[in-house]
């Protein structure tokens, strides 16, 4: 019982990387740390383990939690080499490319506005002529081509003329937390290999054995320690369910090019790029791009990756791609049992992974850090009641990532490869996602098919991928429900002037990011 009412005074972070810094950060925060009546936050982690960073997109949310961690938006695209993100921007998904120009969609991160109308049935009637579904309900493709920034100098940090997320290097992120957590917030930082982890009785973790820094005890772990997983599976026992009977990939192959001139232009959006047997990240970052391929060995072989990867960097960088280093990173695909067990929380790739399309590891892992920090327990007793509907929500999310990650795929008409073939077999796509399909093919989709506000991605992610893939939804049949088609026809003009006026105003890409790194945004 005394073990039971014992308050949680204090928290171990377990290995560092963006899960753990950003986990330690989320804590530290919530908790006071910096105060003696607040809750202690130790993050312990191995000088030798370099960041993985497979990815280097993030999504809009990071904006949200950058800014309540009171993390100047300057000071982050300073140190971070960071760029502005505006979409994704899939190109031959649809089709295997053919001799000329190949099929290419947006998924932009701004949302249209529905309080007049809803814009959806109208571009499916053709009420917005030939446009993309992107470009008819959002300026941000036309943003994207013509590699403008989100924001102007004038907008306050965390502000623009549109929604926005960043490219960062992944290394220098998990340095710049570093600095702030422990300068700023209150976190404690000990460099040390973990070589034992200690039990109770009861079967709670009491502290994790250092070869540096002696005996760790705290009263809450939280395993960052990567695919590794030392407390929550190598201690803990908790199991590890696949999802490469879903998605296939389970390979990246990762390199950092340079840019081939200085005012080279810097995209403002990802480019993912699809091959025989996955697809090919590209990310422009302010001093060098991040690419890689990300791919399937049950379909390729590592050579013939390296290949594809090198064939593609030869179109930019000519001979150059032949001398770029590669690095082959294997991917551990699905999810933990359980990420909530005793007195023991994973986060980061010790909770799950799935791939870096469309940015969803740190986007899980922020949003799950957030979610531990904001509903952290007072004492022992808490834990059993908060772990299951923590272990819920959090496997909610994943299950939803994954059905969207698979919606790319399995609307593919690809017939290059067995990789795509495949894909579009029924029986990898989840039940739950057939059956969206099956109701999208007769109805447009709406905000009753997303009812959890925790959906991690939500209709309008939905309605670009679905549309930017081509797929159809029998409107005709329901033609006569929707009698606005002239306010819809005025919406349209409406994007198309506002997207003429903001590409008058708004600065290139990369003499935006020239401007910040040496003027400064204004302060929220």
């Amino acid at each position: 019982m005394a073990t039971q009412n014992k308050a949680v005074r204090h928290v171990l972070v377990v290995g560092g990387g963006t899960a753990g810094w950003l986990t330690a950060c989320h804590l530290a925060r919530s908790l006071n740390s910096k105060s003696e009546s607040g809750v202690r936050v130790t993050l312990v982690e191995s000088a030798n383990i370099p960041t993985i960073g497979v990815g280097e997109g993030t999504v809009p949310a990071i904006r949200a939690s950058l800014e309540h961690l009171g993390i100047r938006e300057t000071d982050f695209v300073r140190a971070c080499d960071v760029t502005f993100k505006q979409s994704i921007k899939f190109a031959d998904w649809l089709h295997a490319p053919a001799s000329g120009a190949g099929h290419a969609y947006h998924h932009v991160f701004d949302y249209p506005d529905r309080s007049m109308v809803d814009p959806t049935p109208y571009w499916l009637m053709g009420h917005a002529g030939n446009a993309s579904f992107a470009d008819a309900v959002s300026v941000q493709e036309r943003l994207c081509e013509g590699n403008f920034g989100p924001k102007l100098m004038t907008h306050a940090e965390y502000d623009g003329a549109v929604n926005y997320a960043y490219h960062l290097d992944a290394a220098k992120f998990a340095a710049f937390l570093t600095k702030h957590a422990t300068e700023n917030l209150g976190v404690a930082h000990i460099l040390a290999n973990v070589t034992d982890v200690e039990l109770s009785e009861g079967g709670d973790i009491n502290a994790v054995v250092t070869d540096g820094a002696g005996t760790l005890e705290a009263d809450m772990f939280v395993d960052c320690t990567g695919f590794a997983a030392l407390l929550i599976e190598k201690k803990l026992g908790v199991g590890f369910i696949p999802k490469d009977d879903v998605l296939f990939v389970d390979y990246a192959l990762a390199a950092q090019v340079p840019y081939m001139a200085e005012d080279e232009v810097i995209p403002c959006h990802t480019i993912a790029t699809a091959q025989e047997a996955g697809w090919i990240w590209d990310i422009g970052l302010s001093a060098r791009r991040g690419t890689g391929y990300v791919y399937s060995s049950k379909y390729t072989d590592h050579d013939r990756a390296e290949e594809v990867l090198r064939t593609y960097l030869r179109k930019s960088v000519g001979d150059l791609a032949d001398k770029v280093d590669c690095r082959r990173i294997p991917m551990r695909i699905g999810y933990r049992e359980q990420y909530w067990v005793k007195n023991c929380v994973a986060i980061g790739l010790s909770q799950g992974f799935v791939e870096p399309l469309e940015a969803t590891g740190i986007l899980i892992y922020d949003a799950t850090a957030r979610m531990l920090a904001e509903q952290f327990p007072p004492h022992r007793a808490a834990m059993d009641t908060l772990a299951p509907r923590f272990n819920a929500r959090v496997r909610n999310a994943w299950d939803r990532v994954i059905d969207f990650i698979k919606l790319h795929y399995c609307l593919s008409k690809r017939d290059d490869s067995q990789f795509w073939r495949d894909n579009r077999d029924e029986a990898s796509i989840p039940a739950s996602l057939l059956e969206n399909l099956a109701v999208w093919r007769d109805q447009v989709p709406s905000t009753y098919d997303f009812s959890s506000k925790l959906d991690v991605f939500n209709l309008d992610n939905y309605l670009y991928v679905l549309y930017g893939m081509g797929f159809g939804t029998a409107v005709e049949p329901l033609q006569g429900r929707y009698a606005d088609a002239d306010t819809a026809k005025q919406f349209f003009k409406e994007m198309r002037g506002y997207a003429e006026h903001l590409s008058s105003e708004l600065l290139p890409h990369r003499e935006l990011i020239a401007r910040i790194k040496q003027y400064g945004l204004q302060r929220v």
